[in-house]
């Protein structure tokens, strides 16, 4: 499995204590706890959580789908989820699945829970909704991530004409249900026409951990351009407003230097970048 790019998650000092819920819920383990960064795996998928203050929220233009084998497993997953969070569609039976439910979780994640079947080993996929002026965009956005990122393909598309859901009020020609891969990660997205009270944030991102400087470049020049707006320390929207951290693994290897002194040259340097060029963190380094 790919633990190159997986998701981050914005907390207001509360993420230990979430991802030691999401680990009891789910079954997994805390990798790294520290007071800013928590790692933690579910189903050998690496998550991050940053401990990083109240700016930026969490909201269901992402969410985890998670998909089950057995109505068993999406009922032991629904119990926790839903205990004093937000249900959003009642678990019950749907056209697309025989059970299912979309929860918002008391920390502010949201899950679909799904059972249906897998393809490959990958059980929790992170969902984006095209919403507001990027309704009508999944297509695009698909087409943009999986040109950037190598080993990328689109898989199956159904758009809202093509039967389940076209009772709804959505342009026909928009992406009700998507899938794509980036370098072996699979996401899942659907464009939605509601005027929903929220949409892409920092509040979750992809992290994407590069090789060398050249990946680096690539990535950053085709995400941000047409539209797209660089911020700082990796991080950077792209043009539909969604939110990556382009992150060397050489910054983590300097990083965690067993010289405090040293690793902390490199963070006030990495602190005032935009894009993260490893030649700069050397020579702080040295």
């Amino acid at each position: 499995m790919n633990n190159d790019i997986f998701p981050c998650l914005w907390f207001n000092g509360d993420g230990t204590e979430a991802a030691k819920f999401y680990t009891d819920t789910f079954g997994g383990k805390i990798t790294v706890d520290t007071p800013v960064v928590i790692n933690f795996e579910l189903f050998g998928q690496k998550l991050m959580i940053l401990n990083a203050g109240p700016q930026f929220e969490k909201n269901a233009s992402v969410s985890f789908m998670v998909l089950c084998e057995t109505e068993e497993e999406v009922e032991k997953y629904w119990k926790p989820l839903s205990e004093d969070g937000i249900v959003l569609m009642e678990l019950g039976e749907y056209p697309w699945s025989k059970k299912y439910g979309w929860v918002r979780d008391r920390f502010g994640v949201t899950w679909q829970l799904y059972l249906g079947e897998k393809e490959g080993d990958q059980k929790i996929v992170p969902t984006l909704m095209y919403i507001h002026e990027n309704n009508g965009r999944a297509q695009e956005a698909m087409e943009l991530y999986t040109k950037t990122f190598p080993n990328s393909k689109i898989g199956g598309v159904m758009k809202y004409g093509d039967g389940v859901g076209n009772e709804t009020h959505e342009v026909p020609d928009n992406v009700q249900h998507a899938q794509f891969e980036l370098d072996g990660y699979t996401f899942f997205c659907m464009d939605n026409s509601y005027d929903h009270q929220f949409d892409f944030s920092e509040g979750i991102s992809m992290v994407v951990m590069t090789d060398n400087q050249e990946d680096t470049d690539h990535l950053w020049n085709s995400l941000t351009a047409n539209g797209g707006r660089a911020s700082m320390c990796g991080w950077l929207k792209d043009r539909f407003g969604f939110s990556w951290q382009i992150v060397p693994k050489r910054l983590i290897e300097l990083m965690n230097d067993s010289d405090p002194a040293k690793a902390q040259k490199v963070m006030e340097a990495m602190m005032k970048m935009q894009k993260i060029v490893i030649e700069d963190l050397e020579k702080a380094y040295y």
